[in-house]
């Protein structure tokens, strides 16, 4: 398991949920959640290069 992908993908997750109730109905939050997601998962590989891993 990869621990860097896990804690990046938890705190993501973490954050979005503090904002959830507010976004609106389910499909709302259900597309914001994936965009997330999906830019998350760009963005990791850009912050693991920078830290060097």
């Amino acid at each position: 398991m990869d621990f860097i992908a896990l804690g990046f993908y938890a705190c993501v997750c973490g954050l979005l949920s503090l904002f959830a109730p507010k976004l609106g109905t389910l499909y709302v939050r259900l597309a914001i959640g994936a965009a997330v997601g999906a830019i998350s998962a760009i963005v990791l590989p850009v912050v693991r290069g920078i830290m060097g891993g």
